[in-house]
């Protein structure tokens, strides 16, 4: 069960009401008065873009780019059609906090999206959902509905003369499709496969067209920023990133589940609110930001604050804030293997250094695990890794090398003692 701590996108709001989701409660909780404040007050593109990017909100999908600096990358002046995109794709594994903003919030969203469509010049927007959640995608259409008939949605909004539709679109689960211009592609109805870039979306998008793209949790920070100013939502955070944030923790915690939290909480403070180690294991290792995330020892993690500079600092990334806890049972060469699997399994097969590499990479890892192993695998791991890394079109393979390189170098005694022994490290167990 998903637990919150009072922040920006879940303030105020009790997930116990079977109504919370709902626009009645929605507006209860202040919503779309942000929508209805710029649209009343003839709030200017300009002065929304600059309230963005004073507010230090940066892009919560796992890249952490500052926000209102890409809603300023777009041609507004530009005639024709334009869209804002939301990339509701989720499927990093460890990573589900987007899933409940839409169950529990699709208002916040949705006026999110009405308020980036507007800043940016956009009359259309879409929101891109991943395809294991049906359910949610189903809750998300009825949001738009009642959005809809309540005015917010469509033609001359509020009276105003401005113009917005938004449409759902339901993916079908793969994780390439995560990637922001395979998104795209799946959007149009191809096969989701990266774009070479440049051309970047905000000058050739969506159907050709200038586009934006902005993660869920990012579009539903907006309506807080305009509320109560950029000030206060940079004020809930640190310099270098504003506002609260969500973190899925997952693993051998306690309570798993959803936190929303400032930006800089000490991450033992996360750990105590989700209860701490299950069954009074010790902590063994973390991954900060959902799988591709360079693994931390616990002793490396428990130093940390939860920010982009910080986990950069230690060496790691923030990436979406999934946090996987893991305990001192964990045999980690086993935990790689399947992460490697995972990659290989996800790769699009476009380019070949991730087709192939990502293979090598799970069958050295497999071969290790099963006790075959064999001296100077490691360093075969590595020059694969060296090959792979930043050599192909999107950085699914970077995301597949990185967890291989930190979980080596941080626990490579497991590593060559399986090679060595044929047989786990961890309780002296055959694995």
């Amino acid at each position: 069960m998903a637990i919150y701590q009072s922040g920006v996108i879940f303030a105020d709001l009790d997930t116990s009401i079977s109504d919370c989701w709902t626009l009645e409660s929605y507006k209860k909780r202040g919503g779309y008065k942000a929508l209805t404040k710029i649209l009343n007050n003839k709030i200017s593109q300009e002065d929304v873009i600059a309230e963005v990017k004073g507010s230090g909100l940066r892009g919560r999908g796992g890249a952490g780019f500052p926000t209102g600096l890409k809603w300023s990358f777009m041609p507004r002046a530009l005639a024709g059609d334009k869209y804002i995109v939301c990339n509701s794709d989720e499927g990093e594994p460890g990573t589900f906090k987007d899933l409940d903003i839409m169950k529990y919030n699709p208002h916040s969203l949705i006026e999110g999206m009405i308020i980036a469509g507007y800043a940016i010049g956009a009359a259309v927007g879409y929101n891109y959902i991943h395809g294991e959640i049906f359910e949610v995608y189903e809750r998300f259409e009825e949001a738009l509905d009642e959005a809809r008939k309540a005015g917010f949605l469509g033609k001359n909004i509020l009276n105003t003369g401005f113009d917005f539709e938004l449409h759902a679109h339901h993916g079908y689960g793969a994780y390439i499709c995560g990637e922001e211009t395979a998104l795209l592609d799946s959007l149009e109805g191809k096969k989701g496969q990266p774009r070479f870039k440049p051309p970047f979306p905000a000058s050739f998008g969506l159907y050709g067209r200038p586009t934006t793209i902005n993660n869920t949790e990012t579009l539903a920070s907006v309506p807080f920023i305009i509320n109560d100013g950029g000030a206060a939502f940079q004020e809930k955070g640190i310099p270098n990133g504003g506002g609260t944030k969500l973190f899925s923790i997952s693993g051998h915690v306690t309570r798993p589940g959803n936190y929303e939290v400032p930006l800089g909480t000490p991450f033992s403070k996360l750990l105590e609110m989700a209860g701490g180690m299950r069954d009074g294991k010790k902590m063994k290792a973390v991954i900060p930001g959902g799988s591709s995330a360079p693994v931390l020892p616990a002793d490396i993690m428990m130093d940390c604050n939860l920010d982009y500079d910080s986990i950069a600092k230690a060496g790691s990334m923030l990436g979406s804030g999934a946090v996987i806890v893991m305990n001192e049972d964990v045999c980690m060469v086993k935990a790689l293997e399947r992460l490697a699997y995972f990659y290989h399994e996800e790769s699009c097969g476009q380019c070949t250094p991730c087709r192939e590499g990502t293979g090598w990479l799970y069958e050295i890892i497999h071969r290790i695990e099963h006790g075959e192993g064999r001296d100077g695998d490691l360093e075969l791991l590595d020059s694969i890794g060296n090959q792979m890394a930043g050599r192909t079109i999107c950085a699914l393979a970077d995301a597949a090398v990185f967890p291989v390189r930190s979980f080596t170098k941080h626990f490579r005694e497991e590593f060559e003692h399986h090679i060595k022994h044929k047989k786990c490290l961890v309780e002296h167990r055959w694995c």
